[in-house]
C-alpha cells in the first residue's frame, strides 16, 4: 500500500479506481482493466492485482476483441494461481478450444502504456508482467513473414526488440 502521504496525492478519480481495483483483487483475485482501441492502436486489456494477491505475473493481452481478451487473462490467473507456470517460449493450448498461445515478459518500459492503472496498486512499478500473444487465425505469430500485413502492429511483442527473447522461434519454441 503506498504510504498515506502518497493516497492524499492522488485524485478522487484515482483513489476510487484503487479501491475499485482492490475490491475487485479481494473479490474476483484480481481486476481486468479493457481499453478499447483506436486510429492509434488495437484493444487490449491487463490484470491488476494478481501480482499483489497470488504472487502471479500480470498479463497483458493486445489486439483480442474486449470480451476475448478478458477471458484469456481471467483465465490465465486463474490457472497460474492453481501452480501453473507460464515459460516464455512454450506453448499453452488449454485455452480457446486448443488454439496455441505462448507468453513473453513485457519489457518495464512498456508498463506505463500498458499498465496504467497497476501504479496504483504497484506505485513504484515493481511487479512482474508477462504478454499472452495469440496467433493469427491462419496460425501466424506477430514476427512470422507470412503473418497477416499488419498483424505485427496490431499485436506488437512487448520486448525491448518487439520480438521474442526468451526463445527462439523455430529452434526451441513455435
Amino acid at each position: 500500500m503506498p504510504p498515506h502521504s502518497a493516497m492524499n496525492k492522488l485524485s478522487e478519480s484515482d483513489r476510487d479506481l484503487r479501491q475499485w481495483l482492490l475490491k475487485q483483487a479481494e473479490d474476483h483475485g484480481n481486476a481486468v482493466v479493457e481499453v478499447a482501441g483506436d486510429e492509434h492502436g488495437a484493444p487490449y486489456c491487463f490484470t491488476v492485482g494478481a501480482w499483489r494477491r497470488f504472487g502471479v505475473a500480470e498479463a497483458v493481452v493486445i489486439g483480442l476483441p474486449l470480451e476475448l481478451g478478458r477471458v484469456l487473462v481471467t483465465a490465465y490467473v486463474n490457472e497460474a494461481r492453481q501452480g501453473v507456470r507460464f515459460q516464455p517460449g512454450q506453448l499453452y493450448r488449454q485455452f480457446f478450444n486448443g488454439v496455441p498461445i505462448t507468453v513473453e515478459r513485457v519489457a518495464r518500459g512498456f508498463y506505463p502504456e500498458y499498465f496504467g492503472s497497476a501504479f496504483l496498486l504497484h506505485p513504484t512499478g515493481d511487479f512482474p508482467a508477462v504478454q499472452l500473444i495469440v496467433p493469427s487465425e491462419g496460425g501466424y505469430w506477430p514476427w512470422h513473414p507470412q503473418a497477416p500485413q499488419g498483424f505485427a502492429q496490431w499485436q506488437p511483442v512487448l520486448t525491448m526488440s518487439g520480438r521474442p527473447e526468451s526463445w527462439r522461434p523455430g529452434v526451441d519454441g513455435a
